[in-house]
Protein backbone atom coordinates (compact mmCIF):
# COMPACT_ATOMS: atom_id res chain seq x y z
CA UNK A 1 0.00 0.00 0.00
CA UNK A 2 1.32 3.46 -0.89
CA UNK A 3 1.65 5.69 2.17
CA UNK A 4 1.60 8.85 0.06
CA UNK A 5 -1.26 7.87 -2.27
CA UNK A 6 0.17 9.02 -5.67
CA UNK A 7 -2.37 11.38 -7.21
CA UNK A 8 -2.89 13.99 -9.88
CA UNK A 9 -5.72 16.44 -10.63
CA UNK A 10 -6.56 17.22 -14.26
CA UNK A 11 -7.86 20.79 -14.49
CA UNK A 12 -8.46 23.46 -17.12
CA UNK A 13 -9.32 27.12 -17.52
CA UNK A 14 -12.90 26.36 -18.54
CA UNK A 15 -15.30 23.58 -19.41
CA UNK A 16 -14.96 21.83 -22.76
CA UNK A 17 -11.15 22.01 -22.72
CA UNK A 18 -10.45 18.27 -22.85
CA UNK A 19 -10.31 17.28 -19.17
CA UNK A 20 -12.38 14.15 -19.62
CA UNK A 21 -10.59 12.96 -22.76
CA UNK A 22 -7.14 13.38 -21.21
CA UNK A 23 -8.25 11.84 -17.90
CA UNK A 24 -9.65 8.83 -19.76
CA UNK A 25 -6.48 8.53 -21.81
CA UNK A 26 -4.21 8.68 -18.77
CA UNK A 27 -6.20 6.03 -16.94
CA UNK A 28 -6.25 3.72 -19.96
CA UNK A 29 -2.58 4.29 -20.80
CA UNK A 30 -1.33 3.65 -17.26
CA UNK A 31 -3.63 0.67 -16.96
CA UNK A 32 -2.11 -0.62 -20.19
CA UNK A 33 1.30 -0.41 -18.48
CA UNK A 34 0.04 -2.71 -15.73
CA UNK A 35 -0.62 -0.02 -13.13
CA UNK A 36 -3.61 -0.11 -10.80
CA UNK A 37 -5.43 3.18 -11.42
CA UNK A 38 -8.12 4.77 -9.25
CA UNK A 39 -10.49 7.26 -10.96
CA UNK A 40 -12.23 10.15 -9.21
CA UNK A 41 -14.49 12.92 -10.45
CA UNK A 42 -14.69 16.30 -8.78
CA UNK A 43 -18.30 17.35 -8.36
CA UNK A 44 -21.59 15.46 -8.70
CA UNK A 45 -21.31 14.56 -12.41
CA UNK A 46 -22.25 10.96 -13.18
CA UNK A 47 -21.78 10.80 -16.97
CA UNK A 48 -18.07 11.60 -16.88
CA UNK A 49 -17.75 9.31 -13.85
CA UNK A 50 -19.25 6.48 -15.92
CA UNK A 51 -16.65 6.98 -18.65
CA UNK A 52 -13.85 7.12 -16.08
CA UNK A 53 -15.12 3.84 -14.63
CA UNK A 54 -15.02 2.32 -18.10
CA UNK A 55 -11.42 3.46 -18.70
CA UNK A 56 -10.09 2.43 -15.29
CA UNK A 57 -11.86 -0.90 -14.99
CA UNK A 58 -12.98 0.00 -11.45
CA UNK A 59 -15.66 2.32 -10.01
CA UNK A 60 -15.13 6.06 -10.19
CA UNK A 61 -15.98 7.90 -6.97
CA UNK A 62 -17.22 11.48 -6.81
CA UNK A 63 -15.49 13.95 -4.50
CA UNK A 64 -17.88 16.81 -3.91
CA UNK A 65 -17.20 19.53 -1.34
CA UNK A 66 -20.81 20.74 -1.37
CA UNK A 67 -22.40 17.40 -0.50
CA UNK A 68 -19.40 16.20 1.55
CA UNK A 69 -17.28 17.86 4.23
CA UNK A 70 -13.48 17.72 4.18
CA UNK A 71 -13.22 14.65 6.42
CA UNK A 72 -15.75 12.77 4.27
CA UNK A 73 -13.80 13.67 1.11
CA UNK A 74 -10.52 12.48 2.60
CA UNK A 75 -12.02 9.25 3.90
CA UNK A 76 -13.58 8.50 0.53
CA UNK A 77 -10.35 9.27 -1.32
CA UNK A 78 -8.16 7.12 0.90
CA UNK A 79 -10.61 4.26 1.15
CA UNK A 80 -10.95 4.05 -2.62
CA UNK A 81 -7.33 4.69 -3.62
CA UNK A 82 -5.32 2.78 -1.04
CA UNK A 83 -4.70 -0.20 -3.33
CA UNK A 84 -3.89 1.90 -6.41
CA UNK A 85 -0.56 2.82 -7.93
CA UNK A 86 -1.91 6.21 -8.96
CA UNK A 87 -5.15 8.15 -8.72
CA UNK A 88 -6.49 10.45 -11.42
CA UNK A 89 -8.97 13.10 -10.28
CA UNK A 90 -10.80 14.91 -13.06
CA UNK A 91 -11.78 18.46 -12.15
CA UNK A 92 -14.81 20.30 -13.44
CA UNK A 93 -15.36 23.66 -15.14
CA UNK A 94 -12.52 26.15 -14.73
CA UNK A 95 -9.80 25.62 -12.11
CA UNK A 96 -11.06 28.36 -9.79
CA UNK A 97 -14.77 28.24 -10.65
CA UNK A 98 -16.87 27.66 -7.54
CA UNK A 99 -20.04 28.73 -5.79
CA UNK A 100 -18.89 32.18 -4.74
CA UNK A 101 -16.16 34.80 -4.97
CA UNK A 102 -14.03 32.78 -2.55
CA UNK A 103 -14.03 29.79 -4.92
CA UNK A 104 -15.87 27.51 -2.54
CA UNK A 105 -16.38 24.02 -4.05
CA UNK A 106 -13.88 24.68 -6.86
CA UNK A 107 -11.35 22.27 -8.35
CA UNK A 108 -8.60 24.38 -6.77
CA UNK A 109 -10.19 23.94 -3.34
CA UNK A 110 -10.31 20.17 -3.82
CA UNK A 111 -6.67 20.10 -4.98
CA UNK A 112 -5.58 21.83 -1.78
CA UNK A 113 -7.80 19.58 0.33
CA UNK A 114 -6.07 16.52 -1.18
CA UNK A 115 -2.66 18.22 -1.35
CA UNK A 116 -2.60 17.07 -4.97
CA UNK A 117 -0.52 18.47 -7.85
CA UNK A 118 -2.48 20.00 -10.72
CA UNK A 119 -1.92 19.40 -14.41
CA UNK A 120 -3.45 22.41 -16.17
CA UNK A 121 -4.89 22.05 -19.68
CA UNK A 122 -4.73 25.24 -21.74
CA UNK A 123 -6.39 25.81 -25.10
CA UNK A 124 -3.72 27.68 -27.06
CA UNK A 125 -5.80 28.53 -30.12
CA UNK A 126 -4.44 31.70 -31.76
CA UNK A 127 -2.05 32.49 -28.88
CA UNK A 128 1.64 32.10 -28.03
CA UNK A 129 3.50 33.97 -25.26
CA UNK A 130 0.22 35.09 -23.69
CA UNK A 131 -0.35 31.50 -22.59
CA UNK A 132 2.56 31.85 -20.17
CA UNK A 133 0.95 34.98 -18.74
CA UNK A 134 -2.29 33.08 -18.19
CA UNK A 135 -0.52 30.21 -16.42
CA UNK A 136 1.51 32.69 -14.34
CA UNK A 137 -1.73 34.41 -13.43
CA UNK A 138 -3.14 31.12 -12.10
CA UNK A 139 0.00 30.62 -10.02
CA UNK A 140 -0.21 34.11 -8.51
CA UNK A 141 -3.98 33.97 -8.05
CA UNK A 142 -3.59 31.16 -5.50
CA UNK A 143 0.03 30.63 -4.39
CA UNK A 144 -1.08 27.75 -2.17
CA UNK A 145 -2.01 25.70 -5.22
CA UNK A 146 0.57 23.36 -6.74
CA UNK A 147 0.32 23.73 -10.52
CA UNK A 148 2.95 21.15 -11.46
CA UNK A 149 2.59 20.87 -15.22
CA UNK A 150 0.79 22.16 -18.30
CA UNK A 151 -0.80 20.42 -21.28
CA UNK A 152 -1.08 22.54 -24.41
CA UNK A 153 -4.24 21.66 -26.31
CA UNK A 154 -5.20 22.45 -29.91
CA UNK A 155 -1.66 23.34 -30.95
CA UNK A 156 -1.41 24.57 -34.55
CA UNK A 157 2.21 23.70 -35.27
CA UNK A 158 5.82 23.30 -34.14
CA UNK A 159 6.64 27.03 -33.98
CA UNK A 160 3.69 27.79 -31.74
CA UNK A 161 4.47 24.79 -29.54
CA UNK A 162 8.14 25.75 -29.12
CA UNK A 163 7.44 29.40 -28.29
CA UNK A 164 4.73 28.61 -25.74
CA UNK A 165 6.78 25.85 -24.13
CA UNK A 166 9.87 28.04 -23.69
CA UNK A 167 7.75 30.90 -22.36
CA UNK A 168 6.05 28.74 -19.73
CA UNK A 169 9.32 27.16 -18.63
CA UNK A 170 11.00 30.59 -18.34
CA UNK A 171 8.28 32.67 -16.74
CA UNK A 172 6.36 30.02 -14.79
CA UNK A 173 9.11 27.59 -13.80
CA UNK A 174 7.08 24.47 -14.62
CA UNK A 175 7.16 21.88 -17.38
CA UNK A 176 4.95 21.46 -20.39
CA UNK A 177 4.08 17.76 -20.11
CA UNK A 178 2.06 17.41 -23.29
CA UNK A 179 1.26 19.15 -26.56
CA UNK A 180 -1.81 18.01 -28.42
CA UNK A 181 -2.66 19.18 -31.95
CA UNK A 182 -6.12 20.12 -33.12
CA UNK A 183 -7.97 16.81 -33.36
CA UNK A 184 -10.22 16.46 -36.37
CA UNK A 185 -12.11 13.41 -35.15
CA UNK A 186 -14.36 13.36 -32.07
CA UNK A 187 -15.40 10.06 -30.53
CA UNK A 188 -17.43 11.72 -27.79
CA UNK A 189 -20.61 13.47 -28.98
CA UNK A 190 -22.37 15.50 -26.31
CA UNK A 191 -25.88 15.68 -24.93
CA UNK A 192 -27.36 17.50 -21.96
CA UNK A 193 -24.28 19.65 -21.27
CA UNK A 194 -21.94 16.67 -21.19
CA UNK A 195 -20.84 13.48 -22.87
CA UNK A 196 -23.31 10.86 -24.01
CA UNK A 197 -23.39 8.12 -21.32
CA UNK A 198 -20.95 5.31 -22.07
CA UNK A 199 -23.79 2.78 -21.69
CA UNK A 200 -25.35 4.20 -24.85
CA UNK A 201 -22.15 4.03 -26.89
CA UNK A 202 -21.87 0.82 -28.87
CA UNK A 203 -18.16 1.40 -29.27
CA UNK A 204 -17.29 2.63 -25.76
CA UNK A 205 -14.20 0.44 -25.66
CA UNK A 206 -13.02 1.79 -29.01
CA UNK A 207 -13.55 5.35 -27.80
CA UNK A 208 -11.42 4.73 -24.70
CA UNK A 209 -8.71 3.13 -26.85
CA UNK A 210 -8.77 6.25 -29.05
CA UNK A 211 -8.10 8.49 -26.02
CA UNK A 212 -5.34 6.15 -24.84
CA UNK A 213 -3.53 6.36 -28.16
CA UNK A 214 -3.79 10.15 -28.24
CA UNK A 215 -2.36 10.40 -24.74
CA UNK A 216 0.41 7.90 -25.46
CA UNK A 217 1.40 9.89 -28.52
CA UNK A 218 1.16 13.44 -27.21
CA UNK A 219 1.64 13.37 -23.41
CA UNK A 220 4.77 12.65 -21.35
CA UNK A 221 3.35 9.77 -19.32
CA UNK A 222 6.48 9.10 -17.28
CA UNK A 223 6.86 12.77 -16.37
CA UNK A 224 3.22 13.05 -15.29
CA UNK A 225 3.51 9.85 -13.25
CA UNK A 226 6.61 11.25 -11.51
CA UNK A 227 4.63 14.38 -10.62
CA UNK A 228 1.82 12.21 -9.24
CA UNK A 229 4.26 10.26 -7.08
CA UNK A 230 6.13 13.31 -5.81
CA UNK A 231 3.48 14.17 -3.21
CA UNK A 232 3.35 14.46 0.53
CA UNK A 233 1.02 12.56 2.87
CA UNK A 234 -2.24 14.36 3.58
CA UNK A 235 -2.77 13.39 7.21
CA UNK A 236 -1.91 10.50 9.48
CA UNK A 237 -5.48 9.89 10.63
CA UNK A 238 -6.66 9.35 7.04
CA UNK A 239 -3.54 7.81 5.56
CA UNK A 240 -4.39 4.21 6.44
CA UNK A 241 -8.16 4.49 6.28
CA UNK A 242 -9.77 1.22 5.27
CA UNK A 243 -13.29 0.47 4.16
CA UNK A 244 -15.54 -1.16 6.73
CA UNK A 245 -15.89 -4.82 5.70
CA UNK A 246 -19.08 -5.78 3.91
CA UNK A 247 -21.52 -7.41 6.28
CA UNK A 248 -22.38 -10.99 5.49
CA UNK A 249 -25.73 -11.54 3.83
CA UNK A 250 -27.85 -13.74 6.07
CA UNK A 251 -31.19 -15.47 5.68
CA UNK A 252 -32.90 -12.61 7.51
CA UNK A 253 -31.08 -9.85 5.58
CA UNK A 254 -33.49 -7.47 3.87
CA UNK A 255 -33.62 -7.82 0.08
CA UNK A 256 -33.13 -4.40 -1.47
CA UNK A 257 -33.53 -4.19 -5.21
CA UNK A 258 -32.01 -1.57 -7.49
CA UNK A 259 -32.87 -1.07 -11.14
CA UNK A 260 -29.82 -0.97 -13.40
CA UNK A 261 -30.44 -1.13 -17.14
CA UNK A 262 -30.27 1.14 -20.18
CA UNK A 263 -32.79 3.54 -18.65
CA UNK A 264 -31.59 3.72 -15.03
CA UNK A 265 -27.90 3.46 -14.35
CA UNK A 266 -26.78 6.46 -12.30
CA UNK A 267 -25.81 5.34 -8.82
CA UNK A 268 -23.04 6.80 -6.72
CA UNK A 269 -20.94 3.71 -5.83
CA UNK A 270 -21.06 4.69 -2.15
CA UNK A 271 -24.86 4.47 -2.08
CA UNK A 272 -24.91 0.80 -3.01
CA UNK A 273 -21.76 0.07 -1.00
CA UNK A 274 -23.27 1.53 2.17
CA UNK A 275 -26.31 -0.74 1.82
CA UNK A 276 -24.02 -3.75 1.34
CA UNK A 277 -21.96 -2.86 4.39
CA UNK A 278 -25.09 -2.69 6.48
CA UNK A 279 -25.91 -6.24 5.43
CA UNK A 280 -28.47 -5.78 2.67
CA UNK A 281 -28.90 -8.46 0.03
CA UNK A 282 -28.77 -6.32 -3.14
CA UNK A 283 -30.81 -7.55 -6.11
CA UNK A 284 -30.12 -6.03 -9.55
CA UNK A 285 -33.27 -5.61 -11.66
CA UNK A 286 -33.91 -4.77 -15.32
CA UNK A 287 -37.09 -2.75 -15.84
CA UNK A 288 -36.99 -3.31 -19.61
CA UNK A 289 -36.49 -7.07 -19.89
CA UNK A 290 -38.00 -8.48 -16.68
CA UNK A 291 -41.74 -9.10 -16.61
CA UNK A 292 -42.30 -8.84 -12.88
CA UNK A 293 -40.68 -7.40 -9.79
CA UNK A 294 -39.00 -10.14 -7.73
CA UNK A 295 -39.79 -10.49 -4.00
CA UNK A 296 -38.21 -7.50 -2.24
CA UNK A 297 -38.22 -5.62 1.04
CA UNK A 298 -37.32 -2.29 -0.61
CA UNK A 299 -36.45 -0.88 -4.02
CA UNK A 300 -34.02 1.86 -5.04
CA UNK A 301 -34.39 3.49 -8.48
CA UNK A 302 -31.57 5.85 -9.41
CA UNK A 303 -31.18 8.34 -12.19
CA UNK A 304 -30.55 7.98 -15.88
CA UNK A 305 -32.29 9.01 -19.07
CA UNK A 306 -35.66 7.20 -19.13
CA UNK A 307 -36.66 9.41 -22.08
CA UNK A 308 -34.13 7.50 -24.23
CA UNK A 309 -35.90 4.24 -23.36
CA UNK A 310 -39.43 5.67 -23.10
CA UNK A 311 -41.02 3.20 -25.52
CA UNK A 312 -39.28 0.16 -24.02
CA UNK A 313 -40.30 1.16 -20.49
CA UNK A 314 -43.86 1.85 -21.58
CA UNK A 315 -44.14 -1.38 -23.57
CA UNK A 316 -43.18 -3.47 -20.53
CA UNK A 317 -46.62 -3.12 -18.99
CA UNK A 318 -46.28 -6.33 -16.99
CA UNK A 319 -43.32 -5.00 -15.02
CA UNK A 320 -44.93 -1.60 -14.50
CA UNK A 321 -48.08 -3.24 -13.19
CA UNK A 322 -46.23 -5.53 -10.81
CA UNK A 323 -44.26 -2.60 -9.41
CA UNK A 324 -47.41 -0.51 -8.97
CA UNK A 325 -49.06 -3.41 -7.12
CA UNK A 326 -46.16 -3.68 -4.68
CA UNK A 327 -46.12 0.07 -4.08
CA UNK A 328 -49.84 -0.09 -3.28
CA UNK A 329 -49.06 -2.82 -0.74
CA UNK A 330 -46.54 -0.54 0.95
CA UNK A 331 -43.19 -1.63 -0.49
CA UNK A 332 -40.54 0.99 0.41
CA UNK A 333 -39.37 2.57 -2.85
CA UNK A 334 -36.82 5.36 -3.08
CA UNK A 335 -36.84 6.94 -6.55
CA UNK A 336 -34.44 9.69 -7.66
CA UNK A 337 -34.67 11.93 -10.73
CA UNK A 338 -35.07 9.44 -13.60
CA UNK A 339 -36.66 7.09 -11.10
CA UNK A 340 -39.07 9.88 -10.13
CA UNK A 341 -40.04 10.23 -13.79
CA UNK A 342 -40.68 6.49 -13.98
CA UNK A 343 -43.00 6.72 -10.96
CA UNK A 344 -45.19 9.28 -12.76
CA UNK A 345 -48.28 8.68 -14.84
CA UNK A 346 -46.97 9.61 -18.27
CA UNK A 347 -43.81 10.71 -20.04
CA UNK A 348 -44.62 13.24 -22.77
CA UNK A 349 -41.98 13.20 -25.48
CA UNK A 350 -41.96 14.45 -29.09
CA UNK A 351 -45.74 14.71 -29.18
CA UNK A 352 -46.23 11.17 -27.91
CA UNK A 353 -47.47 9.91 -24.56
CA UNK A 354 -45.71 7.00 -22.86
CA UNK A 355 -47.48 5.52 -19.81
CA UNK A 356 -45.20 4.98 -16.81
CA UNK A 357 -45.86 3.31 -13.43
CA UNK A 358 -48.54 5.75 -12.30
CA UNK A 359 -47.60 5.71 -8.62
CA UNK A 360 -47.59 9.52 -8.25
CA UNK A 361 -49.99 12.02 -9.88
CA UNK A 362 -47.44 13.65 -12.16
CA UNK A 363 -46.81 13.84 -15.91
CA UNK A 364 -43.32 14.70 -17.12
CA UNK A 365 -42.59 16.85 -20.18
CA UNK A 366 -39.09 16.91 -21.70
CA UNK A 367 -37.68 20.35 -22.50
CA UNK A 368 -34.76 21.57 -24.59
CA UNK A 369 -33.06 23.36 -21.70
CA UNK A 370 -32.30 22.21 -18.15
CA UNK A 371 -35.26 22.67 -15.84
CA UNK A 372 -33.15 21.90 -12.79
CA UNK A 373 -29.37 21.77 -12.73
CA UNK A 374 -27.12 22.23 -9.72
CA UNK A 375 -26.90 21.78 -5.99
CA UNK A 376 -29.96 21.58 -3.76
CA UNK A 377 -30.70 22.27 -0.11
CA UNK A 378 -33.97 20.95 1.28
CA UNK A 379 -35.72 20.80 4.63
CA UNK A 380 -37.95 17.86 5.57
CA UNK A 381 -41.37 19.24 6.49
CA UNK A 382 -43.71 16.22 6.57
CA UNK A 383 -43.75 12.75 8.19
CA UNK A 384 -42.27 10.04 5.97
CA UNK A 385 -40.52 6.66 6.17
CA UNK A 386 -36.99 7.99 5.68
CA UNK A 387 -36.13 11.34 7.26
CA UNK A 388 -37.14 13.09 10.49
CA UNK A 389 -38.96 16.42 10.21
CA UNK A 390 -36.50 19.29 10.35
CA UNK A 391 -33.63 17.36 8.73
CA UNK A 392 -31.60 19.44 6.23
CA UNK A 393 -30.48 17.56 3.12
CA UNK A 394 -27.84 18.72 0.63
CA UNK A 395 -27.88 17.10 -2.79
CA UNK A 396 -27.78 17.62 -6.53
CA UNK A 397 -30.34 17.72 -9.35
CA UNK A 398 -29.97 17.43 -13.10
CA UNK A 399 -33.09 17.14 -15.21
CA UNK A 400 -34.52 18.39 -18.47
CA UNK A 401 -38.01 17.29 -17.53
CA UNK A 402 -40.76 19.47 -16.10
CA UNK A 403 -43.17 17.92 -13.62
CA UNK A 404 -46.85 18.67 -14.23
CA UNK A 405 -49.19 17.80 -11.36
CA UNK A 406 -52.28 15.97 -12.58
CA UNK A 407 -54.13 16.48 -9.27
CA UNK A 408 -53.37 20.05 -8.28
CA UNK A 409 -54.07 20.87 -4.67
CA UNK A 410 -54.09 17.20 -3.69
CA UNK A 411 -50.37 16.52 -3.74
CA UNK A 412 -48.34 17.01 -0.57
CA UNK A 413 -44.60 17.58 -0.79
CA UNK A 414 -42.05 16.24 1.65
CA UNK A 415 -39.29 18.79 1.09
CA UNK A 416 -39.14 22.57 1.29
CA UNK A 417 -36.51 23.72 -1.23
CA UNK A 418 -34.22 26.59 -0.20
CA UNK A 419 -31.68 26.03 -3.00
CA UNK A 420 -32.36 24.43 -6.36
CA UNK A 421 -35.42 23.87 -8.49
CA UNK A 422 -37.07 20.67 -7.31
CA UNK A 423 -40.56 20.34 -8.76
CA UNK A 424 -41.55 24.00 -8.80
CA UNK A 425 -38.74 26.01 -7.21
CA UNK A 426 -40.25 25.69 -3.75
CA UNK A 427 -41.03 22.03 -3.21
CA UNK A 428 -39.75 18.54 -3.98
CA UNK A 429 -40.32 14.99 -2.84
CA UNK A 430 -43.69 13.28 -3.16
CA UNK A 431 -44.38 10.62 -0.57
CA UNK A 432 -47.10 8.01 -1.04
CA UNK A 433 -47.28 5.21 1.52
CA UNK A 434 -43.64 4.02 1.59
CA UNK A 435 -42.67 5.51 -1.77
CA UNK A 436 -40.50 8.63 -1.88
CA UNK A 437 -39.99 10.17 -5.32
CA UNK A 438 -37.73 13.20 -5.70
CA UNK A 439 -35.61 15.03 -8.25
CA UNK A 440 -32.68 15.33 -5.83
CA UNK A 441 -29.78 12.87 -5.70
CA UNK A 442 -28.13 12.32 -2.32
CA UNK A 443 -24.58 11.05 -1.89
CA UNK A 444 -24.31 8.43 0.85
CA UNK A 445 -20.74 9.41 1.77
CA UNK A 446 -21.96 12.93 2.52
CA UNK A 447 -25.36 11.89 3.88
CA UNK A 448 -24.95 8.65 5.87
CA UNK A 449 -28.61 8.94 6.92
CA UNK A 450 -29.67 7.99 3.38
CA UNK A 451 -28.45 4.38 3.54
CA UNK A 452 -29.44 3.96 7.18
CA UNK A 453 -32.96 5.14 6.40
CA UNK A 454 -33.50 2.91 3.37
CA UNK A 455 -32.03 -0.10 5.18
CA UNK A 456 -34.23 0.53 8.22
CA UNK A 457 -37.31 0.93 6.01
CA UNK A 458 -36.54 -2.42 4.35
CA UNK A 459 -36.10 -4.14 7.71
CA UNK A 460 -39.31 -2.67 9.09
CA UNK A 461 -41.27 -3.66 6.00
CA UNK A 462 -39.84 -7.18 6.10
CA UNK A 463 -40.86 -7.51 9.76
CA UNK A 464 -44.28 -6.07 9.04
CA UNK A 465 -44.88 -8.52 6.19
CA UNK A 466 -43.69 -11.45 8.29
CA UNK A 467 -46.18 -10.33 10.90
CA UNK A 468 -48.91 -10.15 8.23
CA UNK A 469 -49.38 -6.41 8.73
CA UNK A 470 -50.48 -5.27 5.31
CA UNK A 471 -50.00 -1.68 4.09
CA UNK A 472 -47.69 -0.85 7.00
CA UNK A 473 -46.64 2.81 6.97
CA UNK A 474 -43.07 3.17 8.19
CA UNK A 475 -42.67 6.37 10.19
CA UNK A 476 -39.25 7.88 10.72
CA UNK A 477 -38.61 9.00 14.26
CA UNK A 478 -36.17 11.79 15.11
CA UNK A 479 -33.77 9.59 17.10
CA UNK A 480 -34.20 6.33 15.20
Amino acid sequence: MHTTQPRIIIAALKGGSGKTIFSLGLLAAWRDQGLQVAPFKKGPDFIDAGWLTCAAGRPCHNLDSFMMDKDQILRSFFANSNQADVSVIEGNRGLFDGLDIEGRCSTAELAKCLNAPVILIVDVTMATRTVAAVVKGCQIFDPGLNIAGVILNRVAGFRQEALITKSIERYCGIDVVGTVPKLKENCFPERHMGLVPHQERNHAEKAVIWTKRKVQKHLQLDRILKIAKDVEPIGARFQHHELVPVSQVKNDSPRIGFIRDNAFWFYYPENLDQLKRMGADLIQINSISQKALPPLDALYIGGGFPEVQAKALSDNQAFRSSLKTEIDKGLPVYAECGGFMYMGENLLLDGKTYPMVGAVPVDFVLQNKPHGHGYTIMEVVRPNPYYPIGEILKGHEFHYSKAILTKKGQTEFLFKVSRGRGVDGRRDGICRKNLLATYTHLHAAGCPLWAKSLFRAAQNYKNAMNGSKQNAFIKCEKNS
